[in-house]
Parts: structure tokens; C-alpha cells; sequence
């Protein structure tokens, strides 16, 4: 799981999806399909979490990288960019965004 730290030199990414109850298990499947036979293999991945709603209309996923660099390169690739052209129909809408720690509680 992540580690969260405002001093760790990484990059955090949170990636939140819009769909609706009907597709929210499809998602699902497809983003851990995603990471256990690709995402996790990229350079530069260190770990992720994907988190559900109660209402199942949201995901969000939080992911960590060792740098910038890496997550784009990972979203660039052929087989991303054709995944994501997959999940893109199952969801309303999807954005990832990239995060600064700028503090951290435990």
C-alpha cells in the first residue's frame, strides 16, 4: 500500500472516475486487470490503491511513482493509451492528477 510522507521524493497521482452503479464493477475489473498485467510492471511504479463509493457512481485511485516521468511514459505507452480508450466507455468521465504531499497524519 502507500506510503503516504511529505518527505518522500515521489509522485503521488489521483485518479478519480465518474460512472454509474451499472458499470461499476466492469471499471473495477478493468482497472485491476489494468494494473496487475501492466500498470504494475512499469518503471517507476511503486504502489496503488483503487476505492470505491457507497453509491458506487465514484472510484478513486491513488497511485505512487518514483517520478513524473514514469507515470507519463506508463500513460503514453500503445497499451495504455488503448486501455484507456476502454475505460473511457465505462465511465463518465476520468482525470488523473498529479499531487504534491505537503503534509501527512497518522
Amino acid at each position: 500500500m502507500p506510503n503516504i510522507s511529505k518527505d518522500a521524493q515521489l509522485q503521488t497521482v489521483i485518479t478519480t472516475f465518474e460512472m454509474t452503479p451499472g458499470t461499476c464493477q466492469d471499471l473495477m475489473d478493468a482497472l485491476t486487470e489494468a494494473y496487475e498485467q501492466f500498470i504494475s510492471k512499469q518503471a517507476g511504479f511503486i504502489a496503488a490503491g483503487l476505492h470505491v463509493n457507497d453509491a458506487q457512481t465514484r472510484i478513486a485511485n491513488y497511485s505512487q511513482w518514483e517520478r513524473r516521468e514514469d507515470f507519463q511514459a506508463m500513460l503514453r505507452s500503445d497499451e495504455m493509451r488503448e486501455r484507456n480508450r476502454k475505460i473511457n466507455q465505462l465511465c463518465r468521465s476520468f482525470e488523473p492528477v498529479m499531487y504534491d504531499v505537503v503534509e501527512a497524519f497518522s
